[in-house]
């Protein structure tokens, strides 16, 4: 039976290109996420995109068993979502702090709950997307580090606690990303230009990393090569954090 995969903020930049890669690795992969855009991704009965809100209650339940209903099993689970935030703390409201929590980890505890005895059958895998700012400090992302800390925390407890069910549980960890995700933030800097210089200086290789180069890690981290990894946080940050 080919293998299949859930993959959460599927419709643009790491998640999208998950979701190919994946596809070319012959999953199946159910395909979520709130802009409609995702429905783009349904070129062949390989993927099955899903609209929906990965902060609604019952968003990760009727996902998982829509995966299994249509798959037959699950494989793999992708925690993608997520929603970034670059605010000094003083600036930082309650609402930002608590949007930024039901989004970027609430979802990836409650998905990862409904699919883990999903995987224990398949002994298959989680790969969440974490980032360097839940591993240093990085100023004006107090919150965002925060929500990112936990999902480095998630990863390790989850492999702790099911390595002996046979299910592995990882994480990449990016730095910045060419993606629109990053282009949104800097466009509310008061000088773009010299925000972006600084964020290359900041990644030794002198340029973001891309949204492909992400999911191949992510891929990477699914696949039988990698059997013998677990907790692990995998930073693919073009040498930030070894500075």
């Amino acid at each position: 039976m080919q293998l299949s995969a859930v993959v959460t903020g599927a419709a643009r930049g790491i998640g999208r290109s998950v979701v190919v890669q994946l596809r070319a690795a012959g999953y199946r992969v159910l395909a979520l996420d709130i802009a409609p855009e995702v429905k783009d991704l349904a070129e062949t009965d390989q993927v099955v995109p899903l609209v929906a809100d990965v902060t609604a209650d019952d968003t990760p339940r009727a996902t998982i068993d829509r995966a299994v209903a249509e798959f037959g099993q699950l494989d793999l689970l992708v925690n993608n979502a997520a929603r970034f935030l670059r605010r000094p703390v003083l600036d930082t409201s309650d609402e930002d702090f608590d949007g930024l929590i039901a989004t970027n980890v609430r979802p990836a505890f409650r998905f990862a709950r409904a699919a883990l005895p999903r995987l224990a059958e398949t002994r298959g895998c989680i790969v969440n997307t974490a980032s360097i700012s839940g591993l240093i400090g990085v100023p004006h992302q107090v919150a965002y580090a925060m929500t990112k800390g936990a999902i480095v925390q998630l990863t390790r407890q989850l492999a702790v606690e099911w390595a002996a069910r046979g299910v592995r549980v990882n994480a990449v960890a990016p730095g910045a990303v060419d993606t629109g995700f990053m282009d949104e933030a800097r466009a509310a800097d008061p000088d773009p230009a010299a925000s972006l210089a600084v964020t290359l200086s900041n990644h030794p290789i002198g340029r973001m990393s891309t949204p492909d180069e992400v999911a191949r890690a992510i891929v990477f981290l699914a696949a039988p090569e990698s059997a013998g990894i677990t907790g692990t946080i995998l930073s693919v940050d073009g040498g930030y954090v070894a500075r």
